[in-house]
């Protein structure tokens, strides 16, 4: 537990008080947002505010990491390593598309193939190598098992190891990318995505001590309901740090936000997002923790097919929180109130995780 209250603990430190240092740099070098034309009005006072702000968030998660390893006196494991890795090459490609955006003045940054192909080639390195890395219990860090809370039953190798792991690549990759994408239409107002961030992670530390400290490898006695993941001490681990480096980015990113995440933090931490629900077996679940993305991809897909089916639209504009701009709320208002949402959704979903493991007793 001493390492996991570290992790969150320096995480915190290093984002409150590394964020106004890269503040200083980007306005230095004049790295502003720029701002699409087509969005609400008032936004167009946020041109120039400095992004790229996530690489802060990956900074301080990884320091913290590193950190709460040494304190624990333990050595890192496959699943801590591999969600890392997810992490920061998303980073890497949301870093990417953000210096195009700044560097061409315009809202539009790294080719959509260009985009796509960095993140295959993150997401399938990662995913094939969820597969290797055997303990002692010759437990991989990923499973080729569909999983709600846990593994169930069906399974991708059902016609064959071979098949299966390209249904596994691919299955993992989806998760990946609509993860990723979600947090990224979420960033949309001040403070939202990364507020969001904070409570979807927090639950899944929660989780994740939960199957550490009911794993089938630490119980002398193997009990009913215990979990089989590898690492979850790890991913408790990253998870603190991830709402740490967040809580002390959002001082600063909350409204008016001096700094945005950019797409370098929107994909980071929804990669990261998709790498912990594929890692703690709770790939299906994860649509209750992180449910404000869910619910903000889902008004954004709406829009867009009524539109083309009608050309009509259910919202005033897409995604949701704009919507609730555009007929007057407050932009602090919006973002507090999708909080509490992404807080009810997210305890719903710790609920059904406990409940589930009640059942089993």
């Amino acid at each position: 537990m001493l390492a996991i209250m570290v992790a969150m603990g320096v995480a915190m430190i290093i984002s409150l008080l590394g964020t106004p240092l890269l503040i200083r740099l980007l306005v230095r070098r004049q790295y502003g947002q720029f701002i699409r034309q087509d969005g609400p009005t008032s936004h167009q006072t946020k041109r120039g505010t400095p992004t790229m702000g996530g690489l802060v968030i990956i900074i301080s998660t990884v320091i913290a990491y590193i950190a709460a390893n040494i304190v624990g006196q333990r050595w890192p494991g496959a699943s801590g390593l591999l969600l890392l890795f997810l992490m920061i090459g998303m980073g890497v490609i949301g870093f990417i598309d953000d210096y195009i955006k700044i560097s061409h003045q315009r809202s539009l940054g790294l080719n959509p193939l260009g985009k796509l192909i960095g993140q295959a080639l993150v997401g399938i390195l990662f995913a094939a190598l969820a597969l290797q890395f055997k303990d002692e219990a010759n437990r991989t860090p990923g499973s080729m098992r569909i999983s709600f809370v846990r593994d169930t039953d069906l399974t991708l190798a059902y016609w064959g190891v071979g098949i299966g792991l390209i249904l596994f690549i691919l299955w993992a990759n989806f998760l990946i990318s609509a993860w990723s994408n979600a947090v990224n239409l979420t960033d949309g107002l001040d403070g939202l995505a990364t507020g969001a961030s904070m409570i979807a992670f927090g639950a899944y530390t929660i989780i994740a001590i939960f199957q550490s400290n009911q794993n089938c490898r630490a119980l002398v006695d193997t009990a009913a309901g215990c979990y089989e993941v590898r690492d979850p001490r790890d991913l408790a681990i990253i998870g603190a740090a991830i709402v740490g480096s967040c809580f002390g980015f959002l001082w600063w990113n909350a409204s008016p936000a001096q700094i945005f995440m950019g797409d370098t933090g929107s994909l980071a931490l929804g990669a990261a997002f998709a790498g912990m629900s594929i890692l703690t077996r709770t790939e299906v679940l994860a649509v209750l923790l992180g449910g404000l993305f869910v619910i903000i991809v889902f008004s954004d897909v709406i829009q867009i097919g009524v539109f083309k089916l009608t050309r009509k639209r259910v919202f005033r504009m897409a995604p949701l929180h704009h919507h609730f701009e555009l007929k007057g709320w407050g932009e602090v208002t919006i973002v507090i109130r999708f909080w509490i949402i992404a807080a009810l959704l997210a305890v719903l979903g710790g609920g059904l995780f406990y409940a589930e493991w009640l059942a089993q007793q």
